[in-house]
């Protein structure tokens, strides 16, 4: 009997368990890392051309306060001055408050309470930017008029408030993240002298944790600076009016303003035309807006102070029972500067679900607009969601890539600016990527009203937040994993397509969901490119003037006509129903961030 060896079947060469080559993986992430770098050039691209497109002064527009287009009078000054006096006044009430809130959420409480307050606090950031503007209507404008003895209550310190709240969120979440970053063992050894709590975190916590709690500071004051909506719908809109003495600032803060936001979310924008001084003009605000976001923003977001020292601990004076007294007082302090955004979330909700009752009844979901201000909101849902998918379907490859990019081929250096772009494109305000549309897509493509266009508009606003949370994902991979990969032969192409990528996933479907909560409720970009407020069908039949119907627009157009009873109860139910969407958005994300934070892959 002849006995054979038994040989594996043959494998065709080129086959077998090596993972295939995987060229395509460089050109989607070098897609993904120019796609933020083109986003943020289209704008600045568009404004430096629309200056070039006339004649600017910018004496005149930096330091005449006169605007009268009739007269060919493009004076911004009182602009500048607006913005500024509402954009301190926000930081002034948000600042204290966020810092003590931050505070309190890291030193006093313990997790199992500290995580739920902290949700409540990014719930408050999830609100869309309208239902601001909406609240700030119906409640800080009449609080205003009663205190001020002013009609109306549309003033620059309505503005300042409604800004103090939306920037609170931004503000208490990234000094979190300072103060979360300094070492316990500071803590002990400070405590361990003998200091008291307070006298701990002033003297050892706090100064570790300053230049990450002034850039949340700063953050905060790019995302004030590029508000545009809720401003809109409070400040009033007059121009001019600069104050000469400071009984006339003190007196401004209770009257009509103007910030550069409001100026560019005007009708003005759409009568300039796109060529001539009047348009030019205009971009010239543009800049000036832009350069004071990006300001902001790149200071935020540098690195620590090098050589950063801790303090010496100073001398305490009095007696060991005055130092437990000012203790106690100051962890009260702390602990209601916590407590003071929790109760605005409650009193929000309350106020939504009073008002907007309205939008728990199901026929105000499925059946359409009427008149005015009658019947559902069925086409605006369905428009809002239209919008949202095809954002994410665009957005989705780009910010992935983008982040793929800066947390694994690029160098250091280059990551650093990479990123500083992405956060600058993030922290640009929507009104001028809606002026940028409106000029290339709308006007000179020839569009028109066009969804697309409006998904288009929307995609600056979620790539950076999709790419940021990939890169920080990417940067915890576990150095053995990596080494592992390496080690087997992988090449760096294979070893993205088989290890990056299924590892950041989740943290890239949480920055998806965290970037289309915030699209759902932007307006000024689907203003000038997308949405009309009534006459377009559910559902369009092709690009080209192909408008829809979306709830931020609905809210809007419904929010200015306040002097009808029909009107702000069919705000307050849409207002309920975009809350309502976002919030399932953000609670995805959240879910998904507590379910994978820390997780490893190991399959």
């Amino acid at each position: 009997m002849t006995t054979k060896t038994l040989a594996p079947p043959s494998v065709p060469s080129g086959t077998g368990s090596r993972p295939r080559p995987s060229k395509w993986i460089w050109s989607w992430t070098w897609v993904g890392a120019f796609a933020v770098i083109a986003l943020l050039l289209t704008v600045v691209g568009y404004l430096g051309a629309g200056v070039g497109s006339g004649h600017v002064d910018w004496a005149d527009l930096l330091f005449e306060s006169a605007w009268s287009p009739a007269n060919s009078a493009y004076g911004g000054l009182a602009m500048i001055y607006g913005t500024a006096v509402v954009c301190v006044l926000a930081l002034v009430i948000a600042v204290p408050v966020s810092w003590g809130a931050a505070v309190a959420l890291t030193e006093y409480l313990p997790p199992r309470l500290a995580r739920p307050l902290r949700l409540s606090v990014e719930l408050l950031a999830a609100v869309p930017s309208i239902v601001y503007g909406l609240i700030g209507i119906m409640v800080v404008r009449p609080v205003i008029a009663r205190i001020a003895d002013v009609p109306g209550g549309d003033s620059l310190a309505a503005a300042g408030i409604v800004l103090a709240v939306m920037i609170t969120p931004t503000v208490v979440a990234v000094s979190v993240d300072a103060l979360t970053a300094v070492p316990d063992r500071v803590r002990e050894t400070a405590l361990s002298l003998g200091l008291t709590r307070q006298e701990m975190i002033r003297s050892a916590v706090l100064p570790l944790a300053r230049s990450g709690m002034r850039a949340a500071v700063l953050l905060g004051l790019a995302r004030a600076l590029g508000e545009a909506i809720a401003v809109f719908l409070v400040v009033g809109r007059a121009d001019g009016r600069m104050p000469t003495s400071f009984g006339e600032f003190v007196d401004s803060l209770s009257h009509p303003g103007q910030t550069l936001t409001t100026k560019l979310a005007g009708p003005e924008p759409v009568l300039a035309g796109t060529t001539g001084p009047y348009f030019a003009a205009l971009c010239g605000l543009g800049l000036i807006l832009l350069a004071l976001v990006a300001a902001a923003t790149i200071w935020g977001t540098r690195g620590r102070t090098r050589g950063a020292t801790t303090k010496s601990a100073p001398r305490y004076r009095g007696s060991a029972r005055m130092r437990l007294q000012r203790d106690r007082m100051v962890r009260t302090l702390r602990l209601g500067a916590l407590l003071l955004p929790t109760a605005l979330l409650v009193g929000m909700l309350a106020l939504l679900v009073t008002r907007g009752s309205s939008a728990f009844n199901p026929s105000f979901w499925f059946t359409s607009a009427t008149g005015a201000a009658g019947g559902g909101v069925r086409d605006q849902i369905t428009g809002t969601v239209l919008l949202i998918a095809a954002t994410g379907i665009l957005a989705l490859p780009l910010g992935f890539g983008a982040g793929v990019f800066i947390g694994v081929h690029a160098s250091a250096r280059t990551a650093r600016v990479l990123q500083t772009l992405t956060i600058i494109l993030g922290g640009v305000p929507t009104i001028l990527l809606g002026l940028a549309g409106f000029v290339i897509l709308s006007t000179t493509m020839g569009w028109g009203r066009s969804w697309l266009a409006g998904a288009i508009v929307l995609v600056p606003v979620v790539v950076p937040v999709i790419a940021l949370t990939t890169a920080a994902r990417v940067r915890s991979i576990p150095a053995e994993l990596t080494e592992s990969a390496m080690s087997l032969g992988l090449t760096r192409a294979q070893f993205i397509r088989s290890v990056v990528v299924p590892y950041t996933w989740p943290a890239t479907i949480t920055g998806l969901l965290l970037g289309l909560a915030r699209a759902a409720g932007e307006t000024a970009p689907l203003l000038f490119t997308a949405t009309v407020f009534f006459g377009a069908p559910a559902l369009p039949d092709g690009i080209v003037e192909a408008p829809v119907q979306a709830l931020p627009t609905h809210i809007f157009t419904l929010s200015q006509d306040s002097g009808d009873p029909q009107a702000v109860t069919q705000a307050w139910g849409s207002a309920m129903v975009l809350v309502l969407i976002t919030a399932v958005l953000l609670s995805a994300a959240v879910a998904l961030r507590n379910r994978f934070e820390g997780e490893r892959w190991t399959t």
